[in-house]
This record gives C-alpha cells, sequence and structure tokens, in this order.
C-alpha cells in the first residue's frame, strides 16, 4: 500500500478494500490497515490479487475517484468508471495538444530533455564505474558531449520534426558507443547498431525484448489514468501503434531498460547459445533466457527509489503510473510543463 500524489497503490496479494462512512478500508489477512476519505484521491490502482467491494468502486464512480486493476505484472486489466466526464475532458484535451505543433513541442521538448538527460547519466555512470580506455573510452567521451550539444539543441527548438533530428543524431552517438559498454563475452554479444525489424544480433533481440515489456508497462500506465495510448506528440499516429506510450517510454529507455541488457550481458545471465539466428537473419531469444530476463524485469521493479519530482519513495514498477499521472496534469492545464522522470 502506498499513497502518492493523490493516488493510493494496492500492492499488498490478499488486500481487501470496502466503503465504510465514505471512507476506502484497507485490509489485508482480515486485519485493517488504514482507512481514508475517499475523496482525497484522484486514483485507486489495484495491482495483483486485490479484491474491492462493489459500494466501493460504484461510490468511487460516483465521486469520479479512478478506480483500475492491473495484474501482477502491471498489465492493464480494466478500469470502473461511472458517467462519462472527466475521462472524455482528459482526451479531448490530449486530441487538440496532438493537433496543436506549439503545444505538442512543448511536451515533445520535455520528454526528449529527460531521455537525453537519462542518457548522459548512464554513460558517465558507466565512466565512473569502469574507466574505460582506448578506443571505446574515446567514443563513451564523444558519446556524452554529442549528447549535451543537442540537448542543448532540443531545449532552444520549437519545432517537433526538428527535436526528432536531434534526438536521433543523439541516438545514433549513443549506440555507437553501446558496444564499449558490453564488457564481457564479446564475440557472442557484437553490437553493430540499433537494428529492429528483425533484430540482427543478440543485442538487438534483448533491447527489442525489453523495449517491449516497457512499452507494455507505459500503455497500461496511460490507459490507468484514462489517456489514449494511441495518441501522442513525440510518434506519429499509426493504426495499430500505441504512440502516446511510445512517448511516455522514451525517457525510461536508458536507465531502464538498456541498463538492464548490458548487466545481464556482463554479469553472463545469458549466454550466446540462449539465441537463435533464422535463415532471414532474425534472431530469437530462447525460452530460458526469456525467463531470466522476465524475473530480472520483475526483481528491478520491486527496487525502491525516490521520484526526483514528488520526492516520495515508491517501487520502481509504479514510476510509470506517476508519470502518467503527471503528464495527465499537464494535458488538463493543471501544470505549465511535464517533468520527466530523470534518473540520478
Amino acid at each position: 500500500m502506498k499513497q502518492a500524489l493523490n493516488t493510493l497503490f494496492i500492492t499488498t496479494p490478499g488486500t481487501w478494500l470496502s466503503l465504510r462512512n465514505n471512507n476506502v478500508v484497507v485490509k489485508i489477512d482480515g486485519a485493517e490497515k488504514a482507512a481514508f476519505p475517499v475523496t482525497n484521491f484522484e486514483s485507486i490502482l489495484c495491482f495483483g490479487q486485490v479484491n474491492a467491494t462493489f459500494p466501493l468502486m460504484g461510490y468511487c464512480a460516483e465521486k469520479g475517484v479512478n478506480f483500475a486493476f492491473f495484474g501482477e505484472n502491471g498489465k492493464f486489466l480494466g478500469r470502473v468508471q461511472g458517467p462519462v466526464h472527466g475521462n472524455v475532458v482528459l482526451r479531448r484535451g490530449q486530441y487538440r495538444i496532438a493537433d496543436d505543433a506549439a503545444q505538442s513541442a512543448s511536451i515533445v521538448r520535455c520528454v526528449l530533455l529527460g531521455k537525453l538527460a537519462n542518457t548522459k547519466a548512464v554513460l558517465r555512470r558507466f565512466m565512473r564505474d569502469h574507466t574505460p580506455e582506448g578506443a571505446a573510452g574515446e567514443q563513451i567521451r564523444s558519446a556524452v558531449s554529442m549528447v549535451e550539444a543537442l540537448a542543448a539543441q532540443i531545449k532552444d527548438s520549437c519545432e517537433v520534426d526538428e527535436m526528432r533530428g536531434f534526438e536521433g543524431t543523439a541516438a545514433r552517438a549513443y549506440f555507437d558507443a553501446f558496444d564499449g559498454m558490453i564488457l564481457h563475452q564479446k564475440e557472442g554479444f557484437k553490437f553493430a547498431g540499433r537494428t529492429k525489424r528483425p533484430p540482427l544480433d543478440a543485442v538487438n533481440a534483448m533491447l527489442s525484448f525489453v523495449y517491449a515489456l516497457l512499452a507494455n508497462e507505459a500503455e497500461a500506465a496511460l490507459e490507468g489514468v484514462g489517456l489514449d495510448p494511441a495518441v501522442g506528440f513525440l510518434h506519429k499516429d499509426r493504426s495499430g501503434r500505441p504512440s502516446l506510450a511510445l512517448d511516455l517510454m522514451e525517457e525510461f529507455r536508458p536507465w531502464l531498460a538498456d541498463r538492464l541488457v548490458l548487466s545481464m550481458i556482463n554479469t553472463k545471465q545469458v549466454k550466446p547459445e540462449n539465441f537463435r539466428t533464422a535463415e532471414s537473419g532474425a534472431v530469437t531469444i530462447d525460452d530460458g533466457a526469456r525467463k531470466k530476463i522476465l524475473a530480472e524485469w520483475r526483481e528491478r521493479k520491486a527496487d525502491e527509489i525516490t521520484h526526483p519530482y514528488t520526492g516520495e519513495k515508491m517501487p520502481l514498477g509504479m514510476v510509470p503510473h506517476m508519470q502518467a499521472m503527471l503528464l495527465a496534469r499537464r494535458i488538463r492545464g493543471d501544470m505549465k510543463e511535464y517533468p520527466p522522470f530523470v534518473w540520478k
């Protein structure tokens, strides 16, 4: 159980939520742990084996309190909603901003500055921990300088397309240095650049798999607050693509997804024999390695961090939900700028 930013997170298996005198009552294993006025919250988010009574859900719907359920792995399952009012206003605001170049640029700028700050932090943390020398060290230092310069250009830019170009250049510099951060099993995990559909080497196969996990987390978080995951600001609309989820996950890619991949390679949790190459050249991960990646992903989501904007301590798995709520506040006009998550 965690209270943060007018949201009640329920994560303990076996928790029962009920209504008493307009309060949400929290019981675990039959013992009452807490009671809060329902109207204190914008959202009540339940993860895993959490139960709630119909009177409580009905009261939340009546009062406009978002009540959403997620699987243990963070998959969005459903939302209890009363007469449509809040979500339609929020989504219409989202669509208006998506159609407004200047407002879209304002959000895109924040998202990309967050991503590049996290990219630089990953590179600098690696240099601090490992002191790379030779060509690898020079390439990493060059990438840091490039990312810094492009972040300054994004900060001064007012055009989304221009910012996309700056970010693309920064991403190429970062991935050019990525191979230098692979310290072990170099023969089996060579990385010459990012390839996506299909991934053409083991590193890219891992990156694509973990990015897919991250995209699912972002999409679930957006669904939970009532935003439309399909309509983004950085990524253009495309049938079947969760563009806003791809926007939201950008700030998480370097410090969460990429570091997990590097760690699992460098600690030899995955090995070259866990990968298969098809005749087409596509590289896939075997079931054993997938299970290891999923286990590591779940473990990292349980790590507790202090959110840099709210100052609240929370499991890492809650951060995408917090960012989705902050984005919703920006769209509603409650905040002037969207504060991206910047890893420290």
